[in-house]
């Protein structure tokens, strides 16, 4: 479905990401993990046509997409849930969730989205009518993601889904996105909390640098000594 070969992005002279090449297959749920500044985000944002590539490629169902104009990128069918969620505090929760249905395939099905994703997060559904910066952090995450959902997409990418969010609440957003991708939509995560990030992922890649350092099955990757040294603190 998915097939980057060695991206390569850069801010001005400064390098962020070095032949990074992944792939994600169609149904599949692949993470990408590091520390702070390896370049995760970046590689979403160029993934969703928000950043640019200076060098490589990314084909998405076939389709050399690496030059399309970022708005071409959704009606591809991938769909991007930013860091810090990056809501419309001021528009009611209905509201941002609608602008996530604005082409037409996804318009014509807006209400039977809707209710998919009022049926994956309840307590959406009790907020509707209300401002959207009036929710808690948690459920401003659930209406980012549903906006997104509402896109009707073919990729779902995920950067930081848990940033900020108490644990009770992690376990939950977790739990959501594995149903998301049981239901057969592909999802990308981008995670710094490994281990459920492990937990949930089929494959997973490593990122360091800018580079990519270490993938593979993920669970077979938290069994290496160093994932659980440097991102467990397990010996």
């Amino acid at each position: 479905m998915l097939e980057v070969r060695n991206l390569k992005v850069a801010y001005g002279a400064a390098p962020a990401l070095w032949d990074v090449s992944i792939r994600v297959d169609t149904g599949e749920l692949v993470c990408v993990v590091g520390p702070n500044g390896a370049g995760k985000t970046t590689l979403i944002n160029t993934i969703a046509g928000l950043s640019r590539a200076a060098g490589g490629s990314i084909d998405f169902h076939g389709m050399d997409v690496t030059r399309l104009a970022p708005h071409k990128f959704c009606e591809a069918g991938i769909a991007i849930v930013p860091e810090s969620r990056r809501l419309f505090t001021e528009m009611t929760v209905l509201e941002n969730l609608e602008l996530g249905s604005y082409l037409p395939m996804a318009r014509a099905r807006r209400r039977e989205t809707l209710e998919q994703v009022c049926d994956l997060f309840p307590a959406v559904r009790q907020k509707l009518s209300m401002p959207a910066g009036s929710l808690s952090g948690g459920q401003q995450q659930m209406v980012a993601i549903g906006r997104a959902l509402m896109a009707r997409p073919k990729l779902l990418l995920l950067d930081e889904p848990s940033l900020g969010l108490a644990p009770s609440i992690v376990m939950d957003m977790f739990d959501a996105i594995r149903r998301i991708n049981a239901d057969g939509l592909s999802v990308l995560l981008v995670e710094q909390n490994v281990s459920m990030a492990m937990d949930i992922a089929t494959r997973a890649y490593v990122l360091e640098e800018g580079r990519i350092v270490m993938d593979g099955p993920a669970h077979d990757l938290m069994q290496r000594p160093e994932i659980r040294k440097a991102y467990l603190g397990l010996e």
